[in-house]
């Protein structure tokens, strides 16, 4: 038996890794398997180069719970290590087996996982005695590893016969949770659903056809139980596979095989599969966003793996902000992981990535909408807010993006922006020059609005959604001489102003009497009473809101804007029609009462249109009108 010291730079370095190496303790069963994965793929190289010239058999790895030993077991049949290897690998810390194999086998190894030579003692997170038996696929002798978490180990001969390597761990006290199947078989799911070496955990019954051929009273073949093993994962996910050889039922499949508690197939999805100037492959998904006022449930989808291991499901440090609204996978060893592999550092190979992403992700949109228009605009409403993301918070995206998006008229038209600017250049052109874009947020609401802007030969855009009010900041930034303001902002004569406004017929008294009475009757904290010149055929008062206080609120609710805007109160404007009948009666009326009826039920009709009558008003209106019909 030999004894000895294991290389360490510190003598406190075990409870460290015990307490610090992870945040997550689970991580040990996904390092520990990792590192099989390495061995059996190792084997297969030197297998496939002719340096390993015996029978590769069986590779399936195992992974064993033993609730009365308290044990756990990690079964290889990888190519082993001999007792000089043992000391090399286990035995200094931090020494990379895996990179060193990289390096000598440049561009012949199959995947190799492990790059820190630290994920092997994530074991002691969760033990207090680690034992390693293993026997290398050359002619050497089997050796037992021994280490009961200090620097202290131990090495004897081993009677092991089969080549590979077979890692137990014994619980410690505070670690028995990891003794439950149920526990482990959730570790093994989570993150190593996809390895390139199938792995078996338990076994599980499953029904055949009866192999005999034996018939039921119907005359159907019967069906019979049988035990097989429980291979949890695998090893061919559709991101490995060659674009060619996938249907589009493979890729939904792979889908629901991703989000197996999701109902809803996506739209369509991008194949990535890059080799240089770096590694990538993955499949991105586009799900149906349709109008998702909150895009963080729609984040943390995208499963990021590296060869095949999975590392997060917090992919910001990787693909632009934009693309995390996407599901899918993607897949990269030339993403830089810290010794944990859970945190994301930025160098230039991400950046790399995140640049290319982005660009297909583009090219694939505007394909679309080249080859198939009609059905690209069947699908638009699903993903507006996923190119509008992208337009605001990616500048090459937006470049790409502004031949393909769409705006939508609320007669359900749809327009490039070279084509709607081209549409409403002739009537929507005010005084000085500049485009008028109108737009509603909400059809019903502004259904007053919308019809008074179409009785002109207006068009209005159909916009509303989280974004809307940072995007057509931006647009009106980026797009030259054209402005976009709501339908229910201002009178239609102050939106398109197409010549100076005419002054109304009211008399300075007549003016200032009824500009009294109607402040009588509404919130003058709340509502700014003005006077215009509108045809008599106009409602006889209107609500509308500025445009740059409603968009500043908005940006701010969203993140943005000016500072403290989303505490500002709503203000609106009530526009009085100094040219309707209505006007003139409310003038003309001698009892003080019915005056004041008459001047809060035209405003209260206004606020109406705009759904600001609730409450104890509307209940009063109601009265009201009723009184009035009588």
């Amino acid at each position: 038996m030999a004894t000895g010291k294991i290389n360490v730079q510190a003598e406190n370095i075990f409870p460290i890794i015990k307490k610090f190496l992870y945040s997550d303790h689970e991580i040990f069963l996904r390092e520990l398997v990792s590192n099989a994965v390495d061995a059996t793929q190792k084997l297969k190289t030197l297998h496939k180069l002719g340096e390993f010239k015996g029978e590769l058999g069986e590779t399936t790895i195992e992974v064993k719970v033993d609730k009365k030993a308290k044990t756990i077991q990690v079964i290889d049949k990888g190519l082993g290590m001999s007792e000089e290897e043992v000391k090399k690998y286990l035995n200094q810390v931090a020494f990379s087996g895996a990179e060193e194999f990289v390096k000598k086998y440049e561009g012949k190894s199959e995947q190799i996982i492990g790059h820190f030579g630290l994920g092997f003692y994530s074991a002691f997170m969760v033990s207090d005695h680690v034992t390693v038996e293993t026997k290398s696929y050359q002619d050497e002798p089997a050796v037992i590893w021994e280490c009961n978490g200090d620097p202290e180990f131990k090495i004897k001969k081993s009677k092991k016969t089969d080549r590979g390597t077979t890692i137990t761990l014994h619980i410690a006290d505070d670690s028995k949770e990891f003794l439950d199947d149920s526990r482990i078989s959730g570790i093994l799911n989570k993150y190593c659903k996809f390895l390139p070496v199938k792995i078996k955990f338990g076994t599980k019954k499953e029904s055949i056809d009866d192999p005999k051929g034996a018939k039921d009273d119907k005359g159907n073949v019967k069906k019979i139980d049988q035990t097989v093993d429980n291979i949890i994962n695998n090893p061919s996910p559709a991101w490995t596979k060659v674009p060619a050889d996938l249907k589009d039922e493979d890729y939904k499949s792979f889908y629901r095989e991703l989000y197996p508690m999701t109902f809803e197939e996506p739209l369509f999805n991008i194949h990535l599969n890059v080799d240089f100037p770096f590694n990538l492959t993955g499949i991105l998904y586009f799900p149906k966003l349709g109008n998702n006022q909150n895009m963080q449930l729609q984040k943390n989808k995208i499963q990021l793996y590296s060869n095949q291991v999975f590392i997060t499901d917090s992919v910001e440090g990787i693909v632009p902000e934009f693309l995390t609204l996407l599901h899918g996978v993607i897949d990269s060893p030339d993403i830089p992981l810290n010794v944990s592999r859970s945190y994301l550092q930025s160098d230039g190979n991400v950046k790399k990535i995140s640049g290319h992403i982005t660009k297909k992700v583009g090219d694939k949109l505007a394909s679309m909408f080249k080859k198939d228009r009609a059905d690209f605009e069947k699908k638009w409403d699903d993903i507006r807010l996923f190119v509008e993301y992208g337009m605001l918070t990616e500048e090459k995206f937006y470049d790409k993006a502004k031949e393909f998006y769409l705006f939508k008229d609320v007669e359900g038209k749809f327009y490039t922006i070279a084509e709607y600017t081209e549409k409403i250049k002739e009537n929507q052109t005010n005084k000085e020059g500049k485009l008028i874009a109108l737009y509603a947020a909400n059809q019903e609401a502004q259904h007053a609005y919308i019809d008074a802007a179409q009785s002109r030969n207006y068009n209005v855009i159909e916009w509303d959604g989280p974004l809307t009010a940072h995007l057509i900041q931006n647009f009106e930034m980026k797009m030259e001489n054209i402005q976009f303001t709501r339908v229910d902002a201002d009178t239609l004569d102050k939106l398109i102003q197409k010549a100076e406004a005419t002054k109304h017929n009211l008399t300075e008294d007549q003016e200032k009497e009824l500009k009294e009475i109607i402040e009588g009757v509404v919130e003058k904290e709340k509502y700014s009473v003005t006077l215009e010149n509108l045809d008599e055929k106009d409602s006889p008062m209107m609500i509308t809101q500025s445009e740059f206080m409603r968009r500043m609120k908005e940006q701010s609710a969203t993140g943005g804007g000016m500072m403290g805007m989303g505490n500002f109160p709503d203000m609106y404007n009530l526009v009085v029609n100094a040219n309707h009948p209505l006007t003139s009666k409310i003038l003309v009326e001698q009892d003080s009462e019915k005056r004041s009826k008459l001047a809060k039920q035209a405003a209260d009709l206004a606020r109406l249109s705009q759904g600001l009558l609730t409450g104890k008003d509307l209940t009063e209106f109601v009265k009201r009108s009723v009184e009035l019909i009588d």
